[in-house]
């Protein structure tokens, strides 16, 4: 048999726990309500606006095909050539400036699609269309980045990508690596 002062007890111990626990409702958008463009944060306006890759290129960084971003940062340490050096700068300097155009675009279409819901003018149709040209400015920008580093890995030797593998860690130490 339970006591009736143990089941106070108990009863008094769980509504203290209740009260003691914060209720919020409060959503992880809060204070976002103030962006200038709802769907983007700061950083990821300016790395459009940059020409930044955001990742963009993961999935050729991470099978071997470098950057020529960070080929530039360890030119010394991969022993480039002049050749490769000026090749590398070319490619660096052309994606650049094809991802800050197409960054720009994003961002003018972000903008815009923001402005639609601000405005109480977002419908069906104009919301999809915005959303299909957002997209495959998208694509582009991250197209742009992959044939840079599709492009990249041409300049370099086998050794080098070995090497520039090994210096941003990507080494699993089992020595099969693929390249050309």
């Amino acid at each position: 048999m339970i006591s009736t002062g143990f089941m106070r007890t108990i009863l008094i111990s769980c509504l203290l726990y209740l009260i003691a626990i914060p209720v919020s409702a409060q959503s992880d958008y809060a204070g976002q309500q103030h962006r200038p463009i709802k769907a983007l944060s700061e950083a990821e306006i300016q790395g459009y606006l940059n020409g930044a890759g955001m990742g963009s290129a993961r999935a050729a960084e991470l099978n071997h095909y470098p950057g020529p971003m960070h080929v530039l940062e360890l030119a010394d340490s991969l022993a480039l050539s002049p050749d490769q050096l000026a090749r590398t700068q070319a490619l660096f300097d052309a994606v650049k400036d094809e991802a800050r155009r197409l960054g720009r675009e994003v961002v003018a279409k972000e903008r815009e699609l923001d402005r639609l819901f601000a405005d109480a003018q977002a419908d069906d149709a104009n919301v999809h269309a915005l959303l299909e040209e957002i997209a495959l400015l998208q694509a582009r920008l991250r197209s742009a980045h992959l044939r840079a580093h599709i492009a990249q890995r041409g300049v370099l030797s086998a050794g080098q990508i070995a090497r520039y593998d090994e210096l941003r860690g990507y080494t699993s130490g089992n020595g099969v690596h693929g390249h050309h």
